[in-house]
């Protein structure tokens, strides 16, 4: 039996002759550019892009419907997102068994970009226990996230997808972050080989005061494959009246300034106190442009839970409140920087963090794609199971591996020994062996994970 580092060779040798899986044709969809990756800053062209946001998911977590879908209200709030000077909205929950044209050109014809959550209510993980954290990373849940990038990959202005938000929100589930880390990576390889263009995807953390740190370290940790475009938090830490000292957010820039990839603000806007939104000022000033690349305010309309900038009326009217006036007031005042904005543009992956009382990860290895969900990575995903489905958190079957050495962890080729795709540059580190090229060795070369670059 040939060595592996002599069918590693061979897969880079056969490279140039196979392209791997056919992608489906498909035409881009809207107006504005494309937004990519650049260092630790997004780019639209050639010209540096700040979010400037807000959330938008009418009814909340608890009456989860695909805001846009509802046409009637999305053309009547577009008016408000234009008049309120954002580029950006942030909605939780789309259903990806239905079509988004009318709703994503309305979008982009008012100049706004969309950043989604590719997880919905009943096909997400679920982090009650490691067991039903494992047996939720299936094939039927990535099945419905997969779905869900073929719904609104060939829109120019879907910004970026989020593989999960807050699944660590406390010190101690933190051994969630192998699996949201792994989701992750999957969807990067689909995007890679099903997708027209490369789309940023990220996590969106919860802003635990003992492990943001270690979270940011480890999902900018590892190989390329592995690592997430970007990396953002929902922080609610400046509370007006405050400043760029007084709320932390000083020390936060220094805590990030060689972080290496896009930084936002997934979430922001206490509501402790009257929100005077003097935040908007300091997120997109050269103090923090440097790290940071702007922020999604929390959130559209008024909820139960006391956030909001606008009242929905019984009859269906909209109506603005002083929250939304002075955050428009705020954003009016607020210019961009000129130039990149004190833009990194090379910066090195981050050192993954160790294990200690606030960090429960004991290994960099990440449990490895469920087999049924690899046959997705060429024949696509198919229909999406919408918001009808069945949920995912007991269905299919889980990975067969955990994230803990020597139970189905990828195996490592030194670099320059595999071929590398797109954004697969790593010199100097090891990078995954593609599973597509593995397919077209032989049968004794797939190894438990989909490997992505």
């Amino acid at each position: 039996m040939k060595s592996f580092a002599t069918l590693a060779a061979l897969a880079a040798a056969i490279v140039p002759s196979l392209a791997g899986p056919t992608k489906v044709a498909r035409q881009s969809k809207g107006n504005l550019p494309p937004v990519s990756v650049k260092g630790n800053a997004f780019f639209a062209g050639d010209d540096r892009f700040y979010m400037r946001g807000v959330a938008y998911q009418p009814g909340g977590a608890a009456d989860a419907k695909d805001p846009l879908l509802d046409i009637p209200s999305l053309k009547r709030d577009i008016e408000n997102f234009v008049d309120l000077g954002i580029n950006t909205i942030r909605v939780y929950t789309v259903d990806n068994s239905k079509n988004h044209d009318e709703g994503m050109k309305l979008l982009d014809d008012a100049g706004i970009y969309l950043a989604l959550d590719a997880n919905t209510p009943d096909y997400s993980l679920n982090r009650e226990t490691p067991q039903t954290l494992h047996r939720s990373y299936n094939d039927v849940y990535l099945q419905s996230v997969f779905a869900t990038i073929d719904a609104f990959s060939d829109y120019n202005n879907l910004l970026l997808l989020f593989s999960g938000n807050e699944v660590i929100n406390m010190k101690n589930n933190t051994v969630a972050a192998t699996y949201i880390k792994a989701v992750t990576r999957d969807m990067k390889q689909y995007i890679s080989n099903r997708a027209a263009r490369k789309i940023p995807v990220g996590y969106s953390a919860a802003d635990v005061a003992e492990n943001i740190e270690q979270q940011a370290l480890f999902f900018n940790c590892g190989t390329e494959d592995e690592r997430a475009d970007f990396f953002a938090f929902n922080d609610y830490s400046w509370c007006d009246p405050s400043s760029f000292t007084e709320s932390g957010w000083d020390k936060k820039v220094e805590t990030y300034k060689d972080y290496s990839i896009p930084l936002f603000l997934s979430e922001y806007g206490c509501i402790t106190n009257r929100r005077d939104w003097n935040e908007v000022k300091s997120l997109y000033d050269t103090n923090m442009t440097g790290v940071y690349s702007g922020g999604l305010a929390y959130e559209y309309t008024v909820e139960p839970n006391g956030f909001g900038l606008v009242e929905v009326n019984s009859n269906g009217d909209i109506e603005p409140n002083e929250d939304f006036e002075r955050l428009k007031k705020a954003f009016e005042g607020t210019k961009n920087p000129s130039g990149n904005g004190g833009f990194n543009e090379n910066g090195d992956a981050s050192q993954c963090p160790p294990e200690d009382e606030e960090w429960e990860v004991t290994t960099s290895l990440l449990p490895s794609i469920p087999e049924k969900a690899k046959a997705y990575m060429d024949d696509g995903a198919g229909d999406g199971p919408g918001l009808e489905g069945d949920g995912s958190h007991f269905a299919g079957e889980a990975s067969e591996s955990t994230a803990t050495p020597g139970a189905g962890a990828p195996t490592r080729v030194p670099s320059g020994q595999a071929a590398s795709g797109n954004g697969g540059e790593g010199a100097g580190v090891s990078i995954d062996v593609p599973v597509r090229f593995l397919g077209m060795i032989a049968a004794s070369m797939v190894f438990g994970a989909v490997l992505v670059l």
